[in-house]
């Protein structure tokens, strides 16, 4: 028994006492001569005494209904830790249960995989030809897969048809019937270290410029790619860091690529500037496609002297929603033959965007090769193309706001004699955010031992998906 509750009933026991007496007291004050005012009061002091008791009665409750609360309360929490003793045997028992790994990847599968690309058809008419031809049907999907928060996998393919080729008894290559062709253009795996840094291995789509990594057929808007970066490698087997970095002002970044990987190599392994094929022509001897350390044997062959590395760094800052400006700078170098001649490019690029309608950009290239039998050859050139969306015109025609104009000139000069100038001239139609129908004129002008037709008619169907 608590204090609270023996204080109570001292109280208590006071109070009857004193009514007690009261009572006992009555008759011999009623035999007594009493005032009327003398019993007035003994009145009052009586009902005072039965409002006290009342009043101690419900304190008394009072406290016996929170005693029982508090017992309510400790069987509830005895309640509880029952619960969760049986909940920590159950986890227990569920760890050391066997763990059906195929399911659990099949349903991770099913949320994080999502498979990306697009595909063209070209309809094309050259210079020379009296009709024009289907001269492409490709289709690039790209597989994307989510690991976890940090790790990723994406892989992109391009499926082409195109002639197929036999070779004579004469030894000449010509084309014959069709045939379809599978390309691996990029598949890295990439891990996400922090907001700022990624870690890229695989095969890579290098960083040199922004073509290579944004030059998808119906985000190209034109079917062809600019002439200067056929002198630059496209992909490469490697590693690189990548990121950005936001800078004080809301809208403004620094991003950043540093890479190494297989460069360059040369066709027959003299490092000289050019070889003859086996129709005689001569062609250059700069193999741009990055190789895996194997010859096509299967043996282990070393194509070019070592990895060669590179990297960009870009500003980009965007003003308001849609009108932002991009600049960047990159290069890569190494020795592409085992004899060390190097290959070095570099790359200055550029982008502007003035409103949802209007889009410019570009890039400068220049490359050095050194080669065993004419020294170091420059090739390079440039390209600028912008594009026009007539929506800004805000026409009631559906005709009109669906189409963009585009425009483009593009001159490169492969360093060994053959110089190419083109303009390029069209509109796209958009039949939908993804699906465009682009129809390109172009005019060129070309001299050297490699010529290319005068005018070419392009039309393109591509989807994005």
């Amino acid at each position: 028994m608590n204090n609270n509750t023996m204080s109570f009933q001292n109280k208590l026991m006071r109070v009857v006492g004193v009514a007690s007496l009261f009572c006992i007291a009555l008759p011999a004050i009623a035999k007594a001569q009493v005032s009327a005012d003398d019993f007035k009061k003994l009145q009052e002091q009586v009902a005072l005494l039965s409002q006290q008791v009342q009043s101690l009665q419900q304190t008394n409750s009072a406290y016996q209904q929170k005693i029982h609360n508090l017992q309510e309360q400790v069987g509830s929490t005895k309640e509880i830790a029952k619960s969760a003793e049986a909940k920590a045997m159950s986890a227990e028992e569920k760890i050391n249960e066997p763990v059906d790994l195929s399911a659990q990847m099949a349903s991770a599968a099913s949320h994080n995989f999502v498979l990306s690309g697009d595909a063209e058809v070209t309809f094309g008419r050259t210079a020379g030809f009296n009709s024009g031809s289907f001269m492409m049907a490709d289709f690039a999907p790209i597989f994307l897969y989510r690991a976890n928060d940090n790790i990723l996998f994406e892989a992109g393919f391009d499926f082409i048809l195109q002639n197929g080729q036999t070779t004579l008894l004469n030894g000449q290559t010509v084309d014959t019937a069709n045939n379809t062709t599978v390309n691996l253009s990029f598949a890295t795996i990439d891990y996400i270290v922090n907001n700022y840094v990624t870690l890229v291995a695989g095969e890579m789509l290098l960083p040199l410029g922004t073509y290579s990594e944004r030059s998808a057929g119906w985000i190209n808007q034109i079917p062809d790619a600019p002439l200067p970066v056929a002198v630059l490698p496209q992909a490469g087997v490697g590693a690189q860091l990548r990121g950005a970095i936001p800078l004080n002002q809301s809208g403004r970044s620094f991003t950043y690529a540093a890479y190494v990987a297989n460069g360059p190599s040369s066709v027959d392994g003299t490092g000289n500037s050019t070889y003859k094929d086996s129709t005689g022509a001569v062609l250059p001897n700069l193999d741009l496609g990055g190789n895996t350390g194997f010859s096509s044997s299967g043996n282990q062959q070393n194509l070019n002297g070592s990895a060669s590395g590179g990297g960009r760094i870009a500003f980009f800052n965007a003003f308001k929603p849609h009108y932002d400006v991009e600049v960047g700078l990159s290069g890569q170098t190494g020795p592409y033959t085992t004899s060390n001649q190097y290959y070095s490019a570099a790359v200055i690029d550029a982008s502007i965007h003035l409103s949802p309608y209007f889009t410019l950009k570009g890039e400068y290239i220049n490359a050095w090769v050194q080669t065993t039998d004419v020294g170091t050859y420059q090739a390079g050139g440039f390209w600028l193309q912008g594009t026009y969306k007539l929506a800004a015109f805000n026409s009631d025609l559906p005709f009109i706001n669906n189409l963009e104009l585009v425009a483009r000139y593009d001159t490169v000069n492969d360093g060994l004699g053959t110089k190419t100038q083109r303009f390029t001239g069209g509109y796209i139609y958009h039949f939908s955010n993804t699906l465009m129908l682009e129809n390109d004129y172009e005019a060129l002008s070309n001299q050297g031992p490699n010529p290319l037709p005068s005018s070419a008619y392009v039309f393109q169907l591509s989807y994005g998906f």
